[in-house]
């Protein structure tokens, strides 16, 4: 599985048609997907999936109002329930030395939580039958392998951060009913090419995937990692966070050197309606020409954006309003995917 910030051909996003993903906020969501359109697709084709004729005109009328181009925008009539491409939508592996994309076509389970995900765990085979591209069948110890895009991070030369809580916990959430670290760390290889994993321990308060690491530490560069920080003792992010970075700064990389660990800070608490809401400037997204990062109409937003302007030199990094986007308990990462250039 190639970095995310190796050159694209596209980048895959589910038009979002589910209200209940943001009860009584959705009014403002397609805009906020415009706006994605709108800053990646001047790098890159987007591909956006839709349910049908109706949806892709209500698309396009809005992604007209703001000005996107849409000679780089495809569109793709698969039904689905949501709209969380990063968990459901195809991931692709490239095949270097034939200079070839695939399929994998991991089993999506609506994260071991919800019940409306039969539609979603078509999506991969719908992409690769309109692509024309090879499709895969990861296995776990012989079963089809359970695994969502925000479960994992790569950096493209063998490692993967993950997390405990989410691909290994056997008791909430369960994934992969009775597989060992052992069986997850060889589904892991044989179907993204993985030979080592960082493994980290809890996830952020208020995420529901119950510990995606694409909220909590991303690669910036094959040896960078930035992890997120909370300073504040009495908030309950404080210990699984600060553990989370005295592991990572004790880990390996896949040539035994130690990773470039850089903290990045969380923003204030976010609540609506009395819920704790996974609030992350790790949920950043690397497009062909711009990383986009989500905001929160925080202060801390300017420091974040700064230390990702400091590491990353080859692109801007933009700032995405994601304060409405969030009641869904996800942004800009848990809505895309990408697929890597041939």
């Amino acid at each position: 599985m190639p970095a995310e910030w190796e050159p694209h051909e596209a980048t895959w996003l589910g038009w979002p048609h589910n209200k209940t993903d943001w009860p009584g906020k959705f009014a403002p969501i397609p805009w906020v997907y415009a706006e994605i359109v709108r800053k990646l697709s001047p790098g890159e084709v987007v591909r956006i999936i839709v349910g049908s004729k109706e949806h892709e005109n209500s698309a396009r009328k809005i992604l007209k109002r703001v000005g996107s181009d849409f000679a780089r925008v495809e569109f793709f009539r698969f039904a689905t329930d949501r709209g969380w491409t990063r968990d459901f939508g195809p991931m692709f592996v490239r095949n270097n030395q034939l200079k070839q994309v695939a399929v994998n076509n991991f089993k999506f389970t609506g994260w071991a939580k919800y019940d409306n995900w039969k539609k979603d765990c078509k999506i991969h085979q719908h992409a690769a039958k309109s692509l024309r591209l090879r499709l895969l069948q990861p296995l776990i110890n012989g079963k089809p392998f359970v695994l969502e895009g925000g479960a994992i991070d790569v950096n493209g030369k063998g490692t993967l951060l993950t997390t405990e809580e989410c691909m290994l916990d056997q008791k909430t959430q369960v994934r992969n009913p009775r597989m060992s670290k052992e069986n997850v760390e060889q589904a892991l290889a044989d179907s993204l090419g993985i030979t080592n994993v960082l493994w980290l321990g809890k996830g952020i308060a208020g995420d529901d995937t119950h510990g995606h690491v694409d909220d909590l530490a991303r690669f910036v560069s094959r040896r960078t990692v930035i992890i997120c920080e909370e300073k504040n003792a009495s908030d309950v992010n404080y210990k699984p966070l600060h553990e989370n970075i005295e592991r990572l700064q004790g880990m390996k990389l896949e040539d035994g050197s130690r990773p470039d660990v850089v903290k990045i800070p969380m923003p204030q608490p976010l609540m609506f309606d009395g819920i704790r809401l996974p609030a992350s400037y790790a949920n950043f997204y690397f497009g062909n020409n711009a990383v986009l990062v989500p905001t929160f109409n925080d202060p801390k937003d300017r420091i974040a954006l700064g230390i990702l302007s400091e590491l990353i030199k080859d692109r801007p990094i933009v700032g995405v309003h994601a304060v409405d986007l969030v009641w869904g308990f996800g942004t800009l990462h848990c809505l895309t995917q990408q697929q890597p250039a041939a």
